[in-house]
């Protein structure tokens, strides 16, 4: 793959490959190749670049101690990251637990917040949580990590391993948070469903969140089950 800008200089050389009008102007036609052309090769770049961020993100932060992992349901980011914490020896906090009471009701924002700061608190030499809840937290957990994984799996992938858990936790009754459990009406219908929730989960990070942590060096965005592996064997 080439240097960056090695890519850079290849795009120069060919929008001023394009034919000149007399007085130096290109046509509207070329014009408009020009800007097709521009877009097709920052798309191109864009992948370039989160590629390179990936994997300099696979060698570095081997000492992380205080990890935010965050994406979808689905996304498989409480297996990741109660994995995580095994292997760096951390306590691993899920915010689901904190957050959801009996017969799913929900605290205020001052309570979930304290909460979260109190497990914060019991765990002084680092901690993975794994969650969002941005909204109601704030820069509770986001102002004290030294690393924010986003777990960025494509959405085919989600939907089925949603099903497939859904499914289970529905059919084996399985109780979850304060003796909640899962049915087919909360999980499929309604604008708060839990499916609805996830695609809305998904199309929302994928516009807001490369905005807002972007150019944070804390950040990282895995895009496939590959990339978590590598960067979850990195922490080993």
């Amino acid at each position: 793959m080439p240097a960056i800008g090695e890519y850079a200089a290849s795009c120069q050389d060919e929008l001023g490959a394009l034919p000149l009008l007399e007085g130096g102007r290109h046509g509207v036609a070329d014009e408009l190749a020009a800007t097709s052309f521009a877009r097709n090769r920052i798309d191109l770049l864009d992948q370039f670049v989160a590629h390179v961020d990936v994997h300099s993100h696979v060698h570095s932060m081997t000492h992380v101690r205080r990890v935010n992992v965050k994406g979808t349901s689905g996304s498989g980011k409480s297996t990741f990251a109660a994995e995580l914490a095994r292997r760096l020896g951390l306590p691993y906090v899920e915010l689901d637990a904190l957050h959801h009471g009996p017969n799913w009701s929900e605290p205020t924002d001052e309570e979930f917040r304290t909460r979260v700061r109190e497990a914060m608190e019991a765990a002084p030499d680092g901690w993975v949580i794994d969650g969002n809840y941005e909204v109601k937290l704030g820069d509770t957990v986001l102002g004290a990590a030294d690393a924010i994984v986003w777990l960025d799996l494509p959405l085919g992938l989600k939907l089925r391993r949603l099903w497939r858990r859904t499914t289970r936790r529905i059919r084996d009754d399985v109780e979850l948070w304060s003796g909640n459990k899962e049915s087919w009406r909360s999980a499929v219908f309604g604008w708060e469903s839990l499916f609805v929730w996830m695609l809305r989960g998904h199309f929302r990070h994928r516009r807001e969140w490369p905005r807002r942590y972007g150019g944070d060096p804390r950040f990282v965005r895995l895009r496939s089950v590959e990339e978590a592996r590598s960067w979850l064997d990195a922490r080993s």
